[in-house]
């Protein structure tokens, strides 16, 4: 069976590094970017199973990622979880139904907990929004 492809998004090299290690033992192929534009180039270059990606970042954040995904026909689908810093004002759930998002996860986050959630996303199991984070 061929593993599942993940894009993993951050301009902060040290949680790009601690996610991939987790996923990769984990089975997933993954790849990083380190902005959106990278990104987005990535996705158009090889179409991954699904899109972890930090919201703060330069060139091209992560919202402005999402709406490029959303608003892209071949990319529409794609699930998006997208990372945030504690403290960053934001209206979850409001932001999490406008760009399809599947949670957002706030940092900082565990590795074991954004595996169970790529692990549940992939799977088609539902994932549940909190306050702080997520529940499984």
């Amino acid at each position: 069976m061929t593993p599942k492809k993940l894009l993993l998004c951050d301009d902060e090299i040290h949680i790009l590094r601690a996610a991939e290690f987790k996923l990769s033992r984990a089975g997933y192929e993954v790849r990083c970017a380190r902005d959106g534009e990278q990104a987005w180039e990535e996705i158009v270059r090889d179409l991954p199973d699904l899109l972890v990606t930090d919201l703060q970042m330069p060139r091209l954040n992560g919202l402005g990622l999402a709406r490029r995904v959303r608003e892209t026909p071949a990319t529409r689908d794609l699930p998006v979880i997208m990372l945030t810093a504690k403290g960053y004002e934001l209206a979850r759930d409001r932001v999490i139904e406008e760009m399809g998002l599947i949670t957002l996860l706030s940092k900082p986050f565990s590795p074991r907990e954004l595996l169970e959630v790529v692990n549940r996303t992939l799977a088609g199991l539902q994932i549940s929004t909190v306050a702080d984070g997520v529940t499984l």
